[in-house]
Order: C-alpha cells, then sequence, then structure tokens
C-alpha cells in the first residue's frame, strides 16, 4: 500500500518538514492534552532509521521524498498487513491518518510555511457522511454557509473517504472530513473532522459551534 502526495517545495524543505520536531506539529495529528509531542517523539524518532532522505519508522512505514518536477513527491509505503500483529486491526485506522497527515503537511509547507497552527478534532460514529450533512457542493472552490459562518472554500484533495477544504475566514486554514460507512470492520461507521486554524482565528467560538454540531448528529 502507497500513498503520494507532491509538494510544491524543495526536498529539503519537504525534508526538514519531516525530520524538524516544531515543523511536525505543522501537520502531524492534532493537538490533544499531553500527548502530541511525545506521539511525535514515539512515531518519528523512536527505533526510526534515515538513508539519505528515506525515513523508516518503527512500525516499518516508510517515507521517500524525491525530486520532481515543480517540487517534491512523498511516497509513503505501507508495512505489510501482519506486519504487527498488535496492529492489524487498525490497519486501514492508520491508513487513513497518513493520508489526513500527508495532505496537511502538504498544505503546511505551501500555505503556512512558518506559522504555527491550533487544531481541533471531532470523531464519532455515523451512517450519514459530515460531508453530505454540511451540504458540500460539487465543484474545486465555492462560497459555504459552514455551522454558521459564511466561508469561501477550495477543494485540497479528495480521497475514497475524506475530503480537505482550505477555509479563508480560518486565517487560510484548512477543514479535513471523514467518513468511513459501516460496515464488517465498522459496523456503526466511523466520522471525524480537524479543524487547523491559524492568526487570529477565535478557536473557542469556533470549537463552541462545531461542538454543539458535532454531537448532536455523531
Amino acid at each position: 500500500m502507497k500513498i503520494v502526495v507532491t509538494v510544491a517545495a524543495p526536498v529539503e524543505t519537504v525534508w526538514d518538514a519531516l525530520r524538524n520536531k516544531e515543523k511536525i506539529r505543522h501537520w502531524h495529528g492534532w493537538e490533544y492534552e499531553g500527548g502530541l509531542d511525545e506521539e511525535i517523539d514515539l512515531i518519528y524518532f523512536t527505533e526510526t532509521v534515515e538513508d539519505g532522505t528515506t525515513l523508516r519508522l518503527g512500525n516499518g512505514d516508510e517515507f521517500a521524498v524525491e525530486a520532481v518536477v515543480g517540487g517534491s513527491r512523498i511516497t509513503l509505503t505501507r508495512a505489510p498487513l501482519g506486519a504487527n500483529p498488535e496492529w492489524d486491526a487498525y490497519y486501514d485506522d492508520v491508513t487513513e491518518g497518513w493520508i489526513t497527515f500527508l495532505h496537511q503537511l502538504r498544505f503546511a509547507v505551501e500555505r503556512h510555511p512558518d506559522d504555527p497552527r491550533r487544531t481541533l478534532f471531532y470523531s464519532g460514529t455515523g451512517a450519514v457522511s459530515p460531508i453530505d450533512e454540511l451540504q458540500i457542493p460539487a465543484g474545486d472552490a465555492f462560497d459555504l454557509d459552514l455551522i454558521g459562518e459564511s466561508v469561501k472554500c477550495e477543494v485540497w484533495y479528495r480521497s475514497d473517504h475524506q475530503l480537505g477544504l482550505t477555509v479563508d475566514a480560518w486565517g487560510n486554514g484548512l477543514l479535513v472530513l471523514s467518513h468511513v460507512p459501516p460496515g464488517d470492520r465498522k459496523p456503526e461507521g466511523a466520522t471525524m473532522a480537524i479543524l487547523s486554524v491559524y492568526g487570529d482565528t477565535d478557536r473557542e467560538d469556533l470549537h463552541a459551534r462545531w461542538q454543539a454540531w458535532w454531537s448532536e448528529r455523531h
């Protein structure tokens, strides 16, 4: 299983985003009490192996960064299923997480190369996707009434289960929405949202509106 993302930046810049702890905070995961720094240390600096611009993680996943026309290509090769039996039940979840994080890396490098972010995270279950519930229109750029806030959005990426949107009102922020429909592995389905905001965005007001909306549905 490979995940490939192209970033409009030199290899040196992208590699720094993968090896500089402060830069990793700009794109990996989301903020949570007492955990993000420890998680970064565990994943990116514990039992890892570097070879040029290739990084093998302790779980066997491997990043490779190479120059391409217009920037750099990151290829993440997942360790094969069964390589770590304790994590096999979460294999698909980890893959979805890497899809999110690599697109957040691209966003951080291209749009906010030196800017710290603040994040909000929501998760839950449900048969209906938040993408549908929020009535995200078709197209690559549009105006949207986003939970009581008029915003301008552009599609940052799409995947089988995810949608990433830039949001102008959040200091040129990023919204990632994810939905895995009910199935054998997820009988109740799985939903997620990550909001990355910048500048003087009122994070507390944003959280109050999103928490109320999310808790009613997921």
